[in-house]
């Protein structure tokens, strides 16, 4: 049997390679078609600016000032006349006061009355208490040397303190303790003066100044047979048991 059509003409034959054409050129229209980017349009704004020839302008109200007349010229010099200098001008003549040996030299009396007495003003002497010939004399002290003296001064301050002392009851309360040095001057009437604290803490110091304040008024230390001041430091222990 023979076929009826030539078998060049058999359109199914390609039919698998115009598939595969057509496919490839739908895909490159749908990814070109994917990739187009489209961008919305700018608006332009127009603006117009009206310009005006005329321009009011406000003129600021100024107020004249009182300004005072200036002063008048100064006044021209009067003509000064040139007199001539015919009056005679007397010569003063200055004698010296130099004295030579032809100058008589007049005595003169002093008396007792003329002749000013001038007192001698007492030094504010400081003598320490170490090396001080008389010691002060603390009172109840009858010892005739200087040397028990001085050991019967200390023991009656040993017995003024004791006798005097009082605990602050704060610093009792806050547990406040320490060692006060108390510096004071016995002055040429046995007073005592000049007492200065130096402590731990102030409630002991004044303490501290009031116990030696209390002190009785001493026979005053001498040196070389006048009376002076003595200066006279002691420390004075706080402690709590």
């Amino acid at each position: 049997m023979e076929p009826k059509k030539n078998p060049r003409a058999d359109l199914n034959k390609k039919s698998g390679l115009f598939f595969v054409i057509g496919l490839v050129i739908v895909l490159f229209v749908v990814w070109r078609a994917l990739e187009l980017k489209t961008y919305p349009k700018a608006k332009t704004a127009t603006e117009q600016l009206t310009v005006t020839d005329y321009l009011e302008e406000k003129v600021p109200v100024t107020e004249a000032l009182n300004v005072p007349p200036p002063p008048p010229p100064p006044a021209a010099p009067e003509v000064i006349e040139i007199v001539e200098d015919v009056a005679e001008i007397e010569e003063t003549v200055i004698q010296s006061t130099e004295i030579n040996q032809e100058t008589v030299v007049e005595e003169t009396t002093l008396k007792v009355e003329d002749i000013a007495v001038v007192e001698e003003e007492e030094e504010d002497v400081e003598v320490p208490f170490a090396v001080i010939e008389n010691v002060p004399v603390f009172p109840g002290c009858k010892e005739t040397s200087n040397e028990a003296q001085k050991a019967c001064f200390q023991k009656k301050i040993q017995e003024h303190i004791m006798k005097q002392f009082t605990y602050p009851d704060v610093a009792v309360e806050l547990g406040i303790e320490g060692k006060v040095y108390v510096q004071f001057i016995i002055d040429n009437t046995g007073y005592i003066t000049n007492i200065r604290t130096r402590g731990p803490d102030k409630m002991l110091e004044k303490e501290a100044h009031r116990i030696i304040a209390a002190l009785p008024q001493m026979t005053p230390g001498k040196q070389r047979g006048r009376a002076v001041k003595v200066p006279y430091t002691i420390p004075i222990t706080f402690r709590l048991q």
